[in-house]
């Protein structure tokens, strides 16, 4: 699968101008007009192969937009940027919606949530620090993010009155218990794990409230390709450079991203 759906970072920075990819249509389908939304898991942050243009934002040619778009869409438009809040999307990315628009993907609230920041106490603070840290995560999400998302969604759906949105969410990092001997308590991952979940269903009930498509890659990534997992691991730990820690690799956008968007598109 994953092979398949990568073209060459040569072949699609040829093709890219001002963020924008115009891709060939299949015979007699209607025109696919394609915009990624979101944060770094939309951009891709970690999967490697970045688009030069895209600075700070550090979108990926591996990324599950640059894949789907380049097997379905006529029209691609990559807005997604590492570090988007729901703030973000609304004077920055939503611009790049109208009424030709077809299709929509978004990933968007964790860093409303705080939760690079979590995790940063979480490595470098010990485990009541970091359990803390996920609380304050966890209320977050429970009383305050509800209403960012309904307003970004809202804004969504009014720029673009005409196109099917897919809203994904955050896998867990870890396998509790895995197979790392060393790093942050179990206790510490365990309660990572759960704040993804808060975050998730805050997500989900936003996406339906909208009208929207919620599609999970929990599962995906809990089949043994988390963090400490038993199979290939599809995200990062801690990495030089340090923008890719907990975020998906290559294999992670390709398999787990991928697919379910693709479901769900």
């Amino acid at each position: 699968m994953r092979s398949a759906r990568v073209l060459t970072g040569a072949v699609m920075a040829s093709a890219l101008a001002a963020g924008t990819l115009l891709l060939a249509s299949p015979a007699n389908a209607a025109p696919v007009n394609y915009v990624a939304l979101g944060d770094s898991y939309s951009a891709g942050v970690g999967a490697g192969n970045y688009v030069g243009s895209s600075g700070s934002c550090e979108r990926s040619y591996n990324s599950y937009p640059y894949l789907w778009a380049s097997q379905n869409a006529s029209g691609f438009t990559d807005v997604a940027c590492s570090g988007a809040t729901t703030s973000d999307v609304l004077n920055s990315q939503i611009s790049a919606l109208d009424a030709s628009t077809t299709e929509v993907s978004i990933t968007i609230g964790g860093n409303d949530a705080g939760f690079a920041d979590t995790m940063t106490t979480c490595v470098l603070s010990g485990t009541s620090a970091c359990l803390s840290a996920v609380d304050t995560a966890e209320s977050f999400a429970r009383s305050t993010l509800p209403g960012l998302l309904a307003n970004t969604f809202s804004a969504i759906g009014n720029a673009a009155p005409n196109a099917h949105v897919v809203v994904l969410d955050y896998p867990h990092l870890y396998q509790v218990p895995g197979t790392c001997l060393f790093g942050i308590s179990n206790t510490s991952r365990s309660a990572i794990d759960g704040a993804a979940d808060v975050i998730d269903a805050v997500i989900s009930s936003a996406a339906a409230d909208a009208g929207f498509t919620f599609a999970d890659v929990r599962g995906d990534f809990d089949a043994g390709h988390e963090i400490c997992g038993s199979s290939d691991q599809w995200l990062h730990s801690t990495t030089i450079p340090t923008s890719e820690s907990y975020h998906p690799t290559a294999a992670g956008q390709a398999d787990a991203y991928l697919p379910e968007f693709s479901a769900n598109a």
